[in-house]
């Protein structure tokens, strides 16, 4: 007698929703140090970190992640999408023991490593998930759900911790970093009722699961239906052709494939370079540089977490709707724009004070703004950088580095994307807290002058993906493909093709041709 059998769930806005608990344990991460780290306890028990040693606990969470990245790929082709994300679980149980008990930053650090390699995971495999199982048209709003689900996650977790601020001692930050381990247990029981990928299904040769899956999936499993049919067609052609194509590292440079691989890595390094996780992991910093301390600081910083997620679920109406290099391109300028301002301001209207902002002082802050105008200019125009990043940046990078892969390539490539995400993300959280005390304002013009270049980079090389199925995508990144700037957003070939199946299965009626499912059958 074996395990009952668990019913599945169909229904791609609930997957979509239990599958991104895993960008929900990316957000838990992320804000369990943004609403502790200036708090008095953090400071006092470890010793004040500041510079590197700062740089290397925020930066911990992405050390993990390039790692996890790296085995994404391999892991999830073996044993599917799905439970890739189940198998990442398991790192994140230990890791967050690990920062529940630690005694020093060293213990801290590992602990966030360990955490860092399930986001890794997590972070390439969830969105590629996503992307397999969903119709062309509303591939954006489910993908982007994962950007909602990191955004509800640093909104809770950051009041977690400011809640748990008036706890004395150590336990204030140990109450916090315990409660991470919630959503990962959600997402642990969640999984099994979740489907497999039919895309992945299918790479591995399980045709008659993946045709079933897709129909239940597409057409509430009427696998004679046309859109099943098409879209298993396009499936197997384009799979049959990549399986020719060759394998190992050589099928990411091939045949004009380094133009995908260059833009699913390098949109992903365009995310961390304009600058937007600064005002993210530090906006407590910035409120300090500005004149706000205690709760006001700590409620100003928290505010921009639901200022976060009200314009991503704003965008999640509207980004299957709007091209994606025109959210690239004008998303990269209005950011630069912002931080134009916010590092010209505080360039002109600030103090130095070596010993540092606040009491207990905070070595990482070494500078004040003036107060009234400036500083009141300082905090709004970066609340309006994360606006303009949560319409844009934040949500359409994840979803275009999911769409630029073939099938062959997709786990493989989405994992080589988030490793560039996660690279830059170390680098970043390397350089930050030693760039707020070495060249303070600057640090923003740096950060504009890269969203410029972003804008460029966007309107150069990327092509336009939104309402082309995984397939077409293909097409774009082809030896005859147009000029990116000549891409339109639609223009989706699938419409005609399930008109054509629908036609020719009127005619094989009588010919007892009954669907994909028989086709496999008969092999």
């Amino acid at each position: 007698m074996g395990w009952p059998k668990l019913p599945t769930i169909y229904n791609v806005h609930l997957v979509a929703i239990i599958a991104t608990l895993g960008g929900m344990l990316f957000g838990f991460d992320i804000s369990s140090m943004s609403a502790i780290v200036i708090t008095e306890q953090y400071i006092t028990f470890f010793d004040n970190p500041a510079g590197a040693v700062q740089g290397a606990i925020g930066s911990a969470l992405a050390a993990g992640s390039v790692v996890g990245s790296a085995v994404a790929g391999p892991i999830s082709d073996k044993i599917g999408r799905r439970d890739s994300i189940m198998f990442a679980c398991l790192f994140w149980l230990i890791g967050t023991a690990i920062q529940v008990a630690c005694q020093n930053w060293g213990q801290l650090i590992a602990g966030r490593v360990l955490n860092g390699f399930t986001v890794g995971i997590t972070s390439s495999q969830v969105p590629v998930y996503l992307a397999e199982i969903a119709k062309a048209e509303k591939r954006g709003s489910i993908v982007i759900i994962q950007q909602l689900a990191i955004e509800f996650g640093i909104l809770i977790m950051y009041f977690i911790g400011y809640a748990c601020a008036s706890i004395p001692g150590s336990a204030s930050f140990r109450v916090a970093w315990g409660t991470q381990f919630i959503p990962c247990v959600l997402l642990m029981v969640g999984l099994p009722f979740l489907p497999k990928s039919p895309r992945w299904l299918a790479k591995v040769g399980r045709d008659k699961e993946a045709i079933a899956t897709l129909a239940n999936i597409q057409a509430g499993g009427n696998q004679d239906d046309p859109l099943v049919v098409a879209e298993w067609e396009e499936i197997v052609t384009v799979m049959n052709a990549e399986r020719e194509a060759g394998r190992g590292w050589r099928k990411f440079f091939k045949n004009g494939m380094w133009k995908r691989t260059m833009a699913g890595m390098s949109v992903q390094a365009w995310q961390q370079l304009a600058g937007a996780n600064v005002i993210v992991y530090y906006l407590t910093y910035i409120a300090s540089m500005a004149g706000l301390t205690g709760d006001v600081a700590m409620v100003t910083s928290g505010i921009q977490y639901a200022v976060f997620i009200i314009f991503t679920g704003v965008m999640w109406l509207f980004i299957d709707k709007t091209g994606r290099r025109t959210l690239l391109v004008w998303g990269a300028i209005g950011m630069g724009f912002c931080h134009f301002v916010v590092g010209g301001v505080m360039g002109a209207h600030h103090v130095y004070v070596p010993e540092g902002v606040g009491d207990p002082p905070n070595a990482n802050i070494v500078i004040s703004v003036t107060s009234g105008h400036p500083a009141n200019t300082v905090i709004t125009f970066s609340y309006l950088l994360i606006v303009v990043y949560a319409l844009t940046l934040a949500p359409v990078c994840w979803i275009y580095a999911a769409e630029v892969w073939s099938l062959g390539t997709r786990a493989t490539g989405m994992s080589l994307a988030a490793l560039s995400n996660w690279v830059f993300n170390f680098a970043l959280g390397m350089f930050t807290p030693p760039a707020f005390v070495n060249i303070t304002w600057k640090l923003f013009i740096i950060f504009g002058v890269l969203c410029v270049a972003a804008a460029a980079w966007f309107w150069l090389f990327f092509p336009e993906t939104c309402g082309k199925t995984l397939e077409e995508v293909e097409l774009l990144f082809g030896k005859d493909a147009p000029h990116p700037w000549n891409t339109r957003k639609g223009e989706s070939r699938l419409a005609a093709e399930i008109e054509a199946v629908a036609a020719r299965r009127k005619k094989e009626e009588g010919e007892g041709v009954v669907g994909p499912a028989a086709e496999v059958e008969k092999a």
